[in-house]
């Protein structure tokens, strides 16, 4: 196993490779994502790591950035590259489904993406 030194890392990204973000091309969205980050010379300044089911398979293929806490639904590997691209600009807007406001995630009003079914039954 690696251990990375994170010192000076502002981002981390947690790409979904839960079962079906994986079906709908999780494997293509992480490499693109990873791609874009080096080609951008972004390597030490944008951490990722490959998550299990994240809850919106609806969403597929999910990312969540942090800081900022943004929940993003990245549909193909154009979608990957905007989302880094932007992600130093104080977050893109574009595929994003939640994002953290006083401190608790709210639904974004320009996702199309479904609400899903409330957790406490």
């Amino acid at each position: 196993m690696t251990t990375w030194d994170l010192v000076g890392t502002s981002h981390h990204m947690l790409i979904c490779n839960g079962g079906t973000c994986m079906k709908k091309g999780g494997e293509e969205i992480t490499l693109a994502i990873r791609e874009t980050i080096e080609a951008l010379g972004l390597d030490e300044a944008i951490h990722t790591s490959r998550t299990k089911c994240n809850g919106r398979c609806k969403d597929a293929c999910v990312v969540v950035a942090y800081p900022a806490g943004n929940w993003y639904n990245v549909p193909d590997e154009a979608a990957a590259r905007t989302v880094v691209t932007q992600l130093m600009q104080d977050g893109p807007k574009a595929h994003r489904v939640y994002t953290i406001e006083d401190g608790a995630l709210v639904r974004t009003e320009e996702t199309p993406a479904i609400k899903g079914i409330a957790k406490n039954k």
